[in-house]
């Protein structure tokens, strides 16, 4: 599926071989209009069509000796299938408008979120070609089937900023939420989430409304949508608890301009009570 990280995959298999100090090169099949594939993949002589100026190297050139990563290769069109697959087949290939056929030694990891099999069916995408590039493959399970990783990334993606963060950082239980959510565009909408809790802090817990999140008492693909609805009893009545006494020491502190003591008395609690509910919820008075 799209975000779940195919790219840092091809990465890390380009960075464990023995082709680690050559060039790793990128070409996402769906970036590129279909009239240039072609002369991106094998590049052009000077004078191969209107334009074309001078010559160019094309990605194969450009991946000798590394990794060639052909991202969404689903969306590759039919016309140049044959191709790619031509050029594979006999590891060489030829600049357009030239005559000179060229050797390449790369490693090509291909990856898409298409169902190739059903676009072979369809006749969208060639079965020798496919049979050619599936010599191993390889599943990036979506976020949602591996849990366990949600607290490792979210660490890893706060980590990196500047200043760096720690979950302790984000708003109250966003953690447990953010576990709860199903995450439809993986990874990248995680890493997105967090870049807009980091941004509205204290905006708390309506930066967690995500997109296509359905209203309460509605359920979406046979399932309540609301995270706290997916929670145990007893947490997200925790939850709702731990959120109440944050807004409502906030209010009273406001109220009282701040004074500490002063909310304390009104509220009917002591002063270090309230000094503890405002560490736990990183309330400051002033």
């Amino acid at each position: 599926e799209s975000g779940t990280g195919k790219e840092l995959l091809a990465r890390a298999i380009h960075d464990a071989s023995a082709r680690r100090d050559r060039p790793f090169v990128v070409f996402d099949c769906s970036a590129v209009a279909p009239t240039l594939v072609e002369s991106e993949l094998f590049g052009f002589v000077k004078g191969a069509f209107t334009g074309a100026d001078r010559e160019r190297a094309g990605i194969f050139e450009q991946a000798h000796g590394g990794t060639l990563f052909l991202d969404e290769v689903g969306e590759l069109p039919v016309d140049l299938q044959p191709k790619l697959l031509r050029a594979l087949e006999a590891r060489q290939f030829r600049r357009v408008g030239g005559n000179a056929w060229q050797a390449f030694d790369a490693r090509i990891v291909a990856a898409t979120h298409r169902d190739l099999a059903a676009r072979m069916k369809s006749g969208e995408f060639r079965q020798d070609l496919y049979y050619r590039l599936a010599v191993l493959e390889a599943r990036s399970p979506p976020l949602r089937e591996r849990r366990d990783d949600i607290e490792l990334l979210v660490e890893r993606f706060l980590a990196a900023q500047t200043p760096p963060l720690t979950v302790h950082d984000l708003p109250p239980n966003s953690l447990a939420m953010l576990r709860a959510h199903d995450w439809p565009g993986n990874v990248r909408e995680l890493k997105n989430t967090l870049a807009r809790l980091v941004v509205f802090q204290d905006a708390g817990h309506d930066v967690l409304d995500f997109p296509g999140r359905v209203e309460s008492g509605q359920t979406g693909h046979g399932r309540a949508e609301d995270p706290l609805l997916l929670l145990p009893l007893r947490e997200a009545r925790q939850q709702i608890i731990e959120r109440f006494e944050q807004a409502y020491v906030a209010a009273q502190l406001k109220a009282h301009g701040g004074n500490v003591t002063r909310a304390a008395e009104a509220v009917g609690v002591s002063r270090q009570f309230l000094h503890r509910l405002m560490e736990r919820y990183r309330i400051r008075s002033g």
